[in-house]
């Protein structure tokens, strides 16, 4: 059985958005046990008008909507900055989930699919991991330690995080790894180069990919204009070097699905360290410095390899 979810300090919000009754029923009942508030809505307009009222702590989307492409009322979330990029929605099927079902959602916006028949112990064990990361987020942005665009650390919320990483890694004489990230448009040959700072989709979809592709345990933050950094503990260099080259792949990574608007294509440039073992006089800062010399270094490779490691 799912484990009850402890009590929030204040109500959690779930809002259902489907036509159906009978699935909005069904929801309902396996959430309120758990003590979640449930919202019900019954198409795109009455969703659109709850959430920009009152934005809920996560989302459960039907496929079909009796008033609108469901793929797109999620991808209007974070285009008109709906809700933060820390709610967790979810896109109900009437089927199984294919891993197409999956690229298609993900591209779209959403962090999960759920499908018929659904799994209650899964969907519970979800909304437990998912909810309680978006409430430490909302608490952390609050107290100005998450970026407003991405919601992932700001720098100052990263180095904090990083620091209890790093001292809990000290105490236990375990690895500690560090990615430091950027992502750019491909340029199209003949075009003119683009200039300025990118496009704000472009940073939420790669702040969302790295949500979605790193563990739940290593702390993400966006340094400035599409320039990210993840810090891993548990994680020494060559762990660090796969870790980076998963979360690239994932970046660039393009669905064939048609119902999904085709992106431009990206490229990556990455840098990495990692030790065998965190202790001092080695610090985080140092560590993360490290990670940042590399990443220079891959962006200055005329070779065009896109991923060094940090050598002194």
């Amino acid at each position: 059985m799912p484990r009850r979810r402890e009590p929030a300090a204040r109500p959690v919000d779930i809002l259902i958005a489907s036509t159906d009754e009978w699935t909005s029923r069904s929801l309902a009942s396996i959430l309120a046990p758990h003590g979640y508030v449930v919202h019900k809505t019954f198409n795109r307009a009455q969703t659109l008008a709850h959430i920009r009222i009152t934005p809920p702590d996560a989302l459960i989307v039907d496929e079909h909507l009796p008033d609108g492409d469901a793929y797109a009322l999620c991808r209007s979330f974070a285009d008109e900055n709906l809700l933060s990029p820390s709610t967790p929605v979810f896109l109900a099927l009437q089927r199984t989930p294919t891993r197409r079902d999956r690229l298609v959602a993900r591209h779209a916006g959403a962090w999960e699919c759920l499908g018929d028949p659904l799994d209650a112990e899964e969907l519970t064990a979800m909304l437990e991991v998912f909810v309680a990361a978006k409430l430490d987020a909302d608490e952390a942005r609050a107290a100005g330690l998450v970026d407003d665009v991405t919601g992932v650390y700001n720098p100052r919320g990263l180095l904090r995080r990083a620091e209890e990483l790093a001292a809990h890694a000290a105490r236990r004489h375990v690895a500690m790894g560090c990615i430091y990230l950027m992502s750019e448009i491909e340029p199209v040959p003949g075009a003119a180069p683009q200039s300025g700072d990118p496009p704000l989709w472009l940073e939420r979809r790669v702040a969302a990919v790295l949500r979605s592709t790193a563990r739940h345990s290593d702390a993400i933050g966006r340094l400035g204009p599409n320039s990210f950094a993840i810090i891993a503990s548990d994680t020494d260099a060559d762990q660090a070097r796969q870790l980076a080259e998963r979360l690239a792949a994932a970046i660039v990574a393009e669905s064939a699905a048609p119902s999904v608007p085709r992106l431009p294509r990206l490229r990556v440039r990455a840098g990495y360290h990692g030790v065998a073992k965190f202790d001092p006089p080695l610090d985080i800062k140092a560590l993360m410095l490290h990670a940042s010399v590399a990443l220079q270094r891959a962006r200055a490779d005329s070779s065009h390899e896109w991923l060094q490691g940090y050598s002194a």
